[in-house]
């Protein structure tokens, strides 16, 4: 029987909570690069940093509690299979993204990235779509399923739809709008990451999803804002916490219109690369990786010593207009 973690139901899942999941069932190549990042600490649990909520500039969302929100959906049972059904919205509001620039988004469920759908591999996935937008918009969910779910029908204000497909292959995935002109439609906020789990469990480890995204605040088809999770420079003021010598697995997507290529690095440290999690071992190990839009990523590694550590995009320009981080280190 697979090994995967105790997920729990969207309703009741608490963030500020600490999470322990089991470290068995890796196999012998995941079990020693788990080994490797989880040096000097048991490897029978997993330890997250307690977060609190913050006022993140009067916006709907906390990107602080982005970073480990799942929506594994509501499960059911029907015809003897797994079925996930999942509610999404669009919307259409203000997101203040810094003290002088207010920028109308187009987004799900009012949140930029829209929420982080995550399923296993052979899962029926149900996702009901309501249109509160105020213009056509849809849902194209990236993976293998039938044209009939490819979501390039526009859906108009006011209606609804229904997307269903069997969740595969396992990877990181992503969804977004297709309604033309798709540019537009993303760059305004209508995106998100999808994450379906492969069969065999993944090592025990402190997840999160990162999102890079832009933002055109005078269209003139050229960012002149950058952020991850939504709001830029977040995380550089408001550093994540992560403990030391704990294996720590980021699901990394760059969504990012406008600019064609985008990297992302770390310092101080390396990581492997999962290739858009598409392998259970790494691809290769490095400091920096280049992505294209729509590109992602599993990056793993864990860090030896305390302290804060940047990440950030190694072109300086989109670093420096919002994508930094901090990476606060605390001793185990």
């Amino acid at each position: 029987m697979p090994n995967f973690p105790q997920w729990p139901p969207a309703k009741l899942w608490n963030r500020r909570q600490f999470i322990k999941w089991g470290l068995v069932g890796t196999g012998t190549v995941g079990a020693a690069i788990a080994l490797r990042h989880l040096t000097s600490q048991s490897a029978q649990s997993v330890k997250i940093p307690p977060i609190e909520a913050v006022n993140a500039s009067n916006n709907s969302f906390d990107p602080m509690l982005l970073l480990r929100d799942f929506d594994y959906g509501t499960i059911k049972q029907e015809k003897g299979r797994t079925v996930r059904e999942f509610q999404v919205t669009a919307n259409s509001s203000t997101l203040q993204l810094n003290a002088a620039v207010a920028f109308v988004s187009w987004n799900l469920n009012n949140r930029v990235p829209g929420p982080t759908f995550r399923v296993k591999e052979g899962d029926r996935v149900r996702v009901i779509f309501r249109n509160e937008g105020g213009r056509s918009h849809s849902l194209h969910f990236h993976g293998i399923h039938p044209a009939a779910m490819d979501g390039v029908q526009p859906i108009r204000n006011g209606k609804e739809a229904i997307y269903e497909f069997d969740a595969e292959p396992y990877g990181v995935h992503l969804y977004h709008c297709h309604v033309e002109p798709v540019t537009r439609h993303i760059s305004k906020g209508l995106y998100g990451m999808f994450i379906v789990d492969p069969p065999q469990a993944r090592p025990a480890a402190d997840e999160m999803v990162m999102v890079m995204g832009g933002y055109d605040i005078n269209n003139d088809r050229q960012n002149e804002l950058y952020a991850f999770n939504g709001l830029p420079n977040y995380y550089r003021d408001r550093p994540i916490p992560i403990y030391q010598n704990q294996l720590v697995r980021l699901y990394v997507l760059n969504m990012i219109e406008f600019d064609p290529v985008v990297t992302f690095h770390i310092h101080a440290n390396l990581f492997q690369v999962y290739r858009t999690g598409r392998t259970l071992t790494p691809d290769e190990e490095t400091d920096v990786i280049t992505m294209g839009t729509a590109e992602r990523h599993i990056l793993e590694f864990s860090y030896p010593y305390p302290g804060k550590y940047m990440f950030h995009p190694h072109q300086d320009d989109i670093a420096a207009s919002g994508c930094m981080g901090h990476f606060q280190v605390i001793p185990s």
